[in-house]
């Protein structure tokens, strides 16, 4: 039986409309197009790669005079090549790539987002859901929000009298207050019919809360986790900077004292990008989680 047979037999056995053939046809090479791949890899790729050339350039310029105070890109590659090609060397307790410390900050930015995220959403859900709760912790936390994070630090220390229990409640302390008020905005949002179908099914409140206030208010949950993450990066690396320790911010201070500064070129170079993959990373759940919804 030729292919040509088997074609006119399918045909005749499925009958399909030519609108749908076509869409169907169209789906499917849109799927697996790699021009399309490759154009939208492009369109992401090339434009930040073209800026950051520009700016390499510029950089280069500007300070290849030998009264420039900072140093320029091939002086930071040649000094601080070992930085940049090996991040994960370990020669010993003080002396550890890059990647290691900030591995190490960012289990610390995990245990006090990680805390900041689950009592955030619980005290917002209690802000929004309840008249009573915003008259009279709002005001508190609209005051406590406005203390810088470094402020907490002396008070941390003189409570845990510990450098790594300080710099998580830091962390803690700095990234619960955008995911406070995301929350109790986005559950104050809630449409009414979706309390009017919580009453007819007689929902309990923990069921209202998985079930309906927690998806309906996801979109404004995640763009307060994404600030909250973002300035929990700030503050831990600053309070390394204080507290010491083989973070990645006590390895800023320490290259400082030490005049290394295409050491501390290169560190900012992997906060920035860590903090970037860490917005992506919550942007992607959040997306996920919420089946690509914004808050409005």
């Amino acid at each position: 039986m030729s292919i040509q047979t088997i074609e006119d037999a399918t045909v005749k056995a499925f009958p399909a409309k030519p609108a749908e053939v076509i869409a169907f046809t169209a789906k499917a090479r849109r799927r697996i197009d790699p021009i399309v791949i490759a154009g939208k890899l492009a369109s992401a790729l090339v434009p930040p790669a073209i800026v950051i050339a520009l700016m390499l350039v510029v950089w280069q310029i500007a300070c290849s005079s030998p009264t420039a105070s900072l140093p320029p890109p091939s002086q930071v590659w040649n000094e601080a090549y070992d930085l940049i090609a090996h991040p994960f060397f370990n020669n010993g307790p003080q002396d550890i790539g890059l990647a290691w410390r900030v591995l190490i900050s960012l289990q610390r930015v995990a245990i006090g987002f990680g805390l900041a995220a689950v009592v955030g959403v619980a005290l917002g859900a209690l802000v929004g859901q309840s008249i009573w709760a915003m008259r009279g912790l709002d005001p508190v936390f609209q005051i406590l929000r406005t203390v810088p994070p470094l402020a907490w630090l002396p008070l941390s220390l003189a409570a845990f009298r510990d450098s790594s229990p300080s710099a998580i409640f830091v962390i803690f302390i700095t990234s619960i207050w955008p995911i406070i008020i995301n929350t109790a905005v986005g559950v104050r949002n809630i449409p009414e019919d979706y309390r009017n179908v919580s009453r007819i099914l007689r929902l309990n409140q923990f069921e209202f809360f998985v079930k309906i206030m927690v998806p309906a208010a996801a979109p404004y949950i995640f763009t307060g986790l994404r600030i909250g993450i973002g300035l929990s990066w700030l503050a831990i690396v600053a309070a390394e900077m204080l507290t010491g320790g083989v973070g990645i911010g006590f390895f800023i201070w320490d290259a400082w004292n030490s005049s290394r500064l295409p050491d501390i070129i290169v560190a900012l170079a992997y906060i920035g990008v860590t903090g970037f993959c860490l917005d992506r990373l919550v942007a992607a759940v959040g997306a996920f989680v919420t089946r690509g919804t914004t808050a409005k």
